[in-house]
């Protein structure tokens, strides 16, 4: 599952997963224009160096872009494809960006290239997905810094202040620390003996990609003895919880940049969430691997009360599994569909993994403390097969030119050793999968009379497959007739001619030969149920 700017309305298999800024190509189609040779007046305007403008952004091009690097003590650029469907819905938050930094000062500037055009910029800095953006300091074009925040214009802007200025606020006495700890609801605190050493470096490069929190260092001996500190320590502290978290510096290994970003990531984070969407981009931005699901109806008084035990499972995983709490007559009932839930089965727990959404749950919900930690370190330890969601066949399944696979049906049909079949994992929310929609049911009826080929489809947001992820929308998988239970992931055009190309010459195509792999046997001698859905298209 740009991303974003985790978690937009949810719908089905988007629940859990945020969507992400990534490359497009191939859904939407754009042509690539080759300007035809200019007249010489023209060529010289091109050639020229100066700085135009579009919306408040810089429009950049080789000829103009050390320019602006040397105008511009920060320079975040966006590298874009005119085509792309992505750049095109940023662009007004990217404009809108640029109006918010500008505020008369010609010190921060956004610009944009286009990448399709300048392919000479696009090379020299490894452009690879649209939209892209990077930060030039000081003029330096060899080492840009890729941009890690928020894609809307008050999470960039705070990503380029951060970096604007000094990233931590230096505090020089007791009452400046209290005052400082105190004005936030979370703060964060160095304590460095060498403010210009190697460990208190990397805390303001923390400082500079963490941008929702605000940090401060000291270095005197008695705020040192004020906080019971003997050594190089970060110190969180919170409002909420157990108040302050003690990071301290390993003396011989130092401070590692990613590894105290994560950590206080995971420490800025109540023991227990409530998912909410104010609250839904920090449960995602955690990265915690796990998540445990408390689903309550929170106006009725006896489910609120699970809490209490549900709170006192969660310290034990604090890290590795996030505690989340879920009200299913609120915002939380917008992701019951994901887990196959109605309101009416709360209260109830679920387990999911997060890089698979693999989802688990007790055989009889029990709610005390020692039975969910018991639950969930019982997955953790590989002990509980995965609960895997089916839709029921429609009756007409098998008779229609297109069959609807669903979990109970997917693996007597894909792995037929007689047939080769030919399946669509789709989610119904994605545009892709619906412009595609057409092509499927003709090449269904191209195929229908054909003894050995099967055209099908599946919802992957309604059905699991306990050995097959689905990692984008649509996808398409191709299974050959014959034993050994091979899949071939088609790779090419999404038209119907090219997909009967594909079937005649056996599952592969002389320009493009698709990935093959042996799907996993199932570990149950029961037929499995059918595939994970994650929450982004295929691009």
């Amino acid at each position: 599952m740009r991303g974003g700017a985790v978690l937009c309305v949810l719908l089905l298999s988007l629940a859990w997963l945020s969507p992400a800024w990534g490359a497009e190509g191939g859904e939407e189609d754009g042509e690539v224009l080759v300007a035809e040779e200019e007249d010489e007046d023209e060529e010289d305007e091109v050639l020229s160096d100066e700085l135009m403008e579009e919306d408040g952004v810089l429009v950049l091009h080789e000829h103009n872009f050390a320019r602006a690097l040397r105008e511009h003590r920060l320079l975040l650029v966006e590298f874009y494809a005119p085509w792309c469907g992505h750049c095109r819905r940023f662009a007004p938050e990217f404009a809108r960006a640029a109006a918010l930094l500008r505020n008369g000062s010609e010190a921060v500037r956004l610009g944009k290239v286009d990448a399709v055009a300048q392919t000479a910029l696009s090379a020299e800095f490894h452009i690879e997905a649209f939209p892209t953006l990077k930060l030039f300091r000081d003029g330096n074009r060899t080492h840009p810094v890729a941009y890690s925040g928020r894609m809307d214009a008050e999470g960039m802007v705070l990503w380029v202040q951060r970096r604007a200025g000094p990233s931590a606020t230096l505090l020089h006495d007791a009452d400046t620390v209290a005052a400082f700890i105190g004005s936030q609801d979370i703060t964060v605190v160095g304590f460095f003996k060498d403010l210009r050493g190697e460990a208190a470096q990397a805390f303001y490069e923390v400082a500079a990609e963490v941008v929702d929190v605000v940090f401060g260092v000291a270095e005197e001996d008695e705020l040192f003895e004020a906080y019971g500190l003997s050594a190089d320590t970060v110190c969180l502290f919170k409002k909420f919880d157990e108040g302050r978290t003690d990071f301290p510096v390993d003396p011989e290994q130092g401070l590692e940049v990613a590894e105290l970003t994560r950590l206080l990531r995971v420490h800025s984070l109540q023991l227990v969430m409530d998912f909410s969407n104010e609250t839904s981009g920090q449960i995602f931005g955690a990265k915690i691997p796990n998540h445990m699901l408390l689903f309550l109806n929170t106006s009725v008084a006896e489910q609120q009360a699970l809490r209490d035990e549900f709170r006192a499972a969660a310290s034990t995983f604090r890290g590795e599994v996030l505690f989340v709490v879920v009200d299913v007559d609120g915002y939380g009932a917008t992701v019951l569909p994901f887990f196959g839930l109605t309101p009416s089965d709360a209260p109830t727990l679920r387990f999911i993994k997060m890089e698979n959404n693999r989802k688990y749950r007790m055989e009889a919900d029990a709610f005390s403390t020692t039975a969910v930690r018991d639950f969930v370190q019982a997955v953790l330890d590989g002990k509980v097969k995965p609960q895997l969601l089916s839709a029921e066949p429609p009756e007409d399944w098998n008779t229609r030119p297109v069959k609807v696979l669903v979990g109970k049906t997917f693996e007597q049909v894909a792995f037929d050793e007689t047939k080769n079949v030919f399946v669509k994992f789709y989610a119904p929310w994605c545009t892709h999968c619906q412009e595609m929609a057409a092509a499927w049911e003709e090449l269904g009826e191209r195929y229908k009379d054909h003894e050995d080929i099967v055209i099908a489809e599946m919802d992957a947001t309604a059905n699991e497959l306990e050995n097959i992820t689905i990692s984008g929308y649509p996808t398409l998988h191709y299974f050959p007739a014959g034993p050994g239970r091979k899949m071939v992931e088609y790779r090419s055009a999404r038209d119907v001619e090219t997909f009967s190309k594909f079937l005649e010459n056996g599952g592969k195509l002389p320009e493009e030969p698709p990935t093959v792999s042996k799907a996993p046997e199932n570990s149950t001698e029961s037929p499995s149920p059918s595939g994970t859905a994650e929450a982004r298209e295929e691009l």
